[in-house]
């Protein structure tokens, strides 16, 4: 089988922990990847078209570029319809643009944030804090993983807090790798992280 290779734009450090955790234990042996964070959304942002333009000159038929920002409060269609055209203008062909064929980025709202992919899989929240009570998370409050409402990462934070984890604050790296190596992405019910995952196994397939 082919080598494959990815690479993954994100904002911030604790994407880039849950990654460094989470894809060795789904990519196959044939795959490889780097991550490359930001000092947040608008860093990213505004980086992002001379970074593609720079990938566009020289990028292998087997790489595959993955942007991935949080919706935070912004529309989710607009931005991921900006994410398309800075792609595009860099001369890169869009997974929206040709989903069964041979893209080059898949550009990925991540709604709201990172925390709503956690809250997607109580049961890896349970391994990793194992003083969370599964009922709780089994609460209507948590069932709609991107749509909690307060804020995925306040919510989360709360949850923990409860239970006397992080009780001076969420440490957003510490938490990206404890979650990243309890979860399981078939059982997810993040929409978001669904469509994520079906992006990366097309990917590497």
């Amino acid at each position: 089988m082919d080598q494959r290779h990815l690479i993954f734009l994100v904002e911030e450090p604790s994407m880039e922990a849950f990654l460094e955790v989470f894809l060795i234990s789904v990519l196959p042996e044939h795959c490889s990847y780097e991550t490359h964070s930001y000092q947040g959304k608008q860093d990213l942002l505004s980086k992002l078209p001379s970074r593609l333009r720079g990938y566009a000159q020289w990028l292998p038929t087997n790489w595959s570029i993955f942007v991935l920002v949080d919706r935070d409060d912004d529309n989710c269609l607009g931005l991921k319809n900006n994410l398309e055209q800075v792609a595009f203008a860099a001369g890169l062909i869009t997974r929206t643009r040709e989903p069964s064929g041979r893209w080059q980025v898949a550009n990925r709202v991540v709604i709201e944030e990172l925390e709503a992919w956690y809250i997607g899989d109580p049961e890896a929240i349970c391994k990793a804090y194992p003083r969370i009570n599964r009922k709780t998370l089994g609460q209507a409050r948590y069932r709609d993983p991107d749509a909690v409402a307060g804020g995925a990462w306040e919510t989360f934070e709360r949850l923990l807090q409860r239970r006397n984890y992080f009780k001076s604050g969420l440490r957003k790296v510490e938490a990206a790798r404890d979650m990243a190596a309890q979860m399981a992405p078939e059982r997810n019910c993040s929409r978001s992280f669904q469509v994520f995952y079906c992006a990366l196994r097309q990917a590497i397939s």
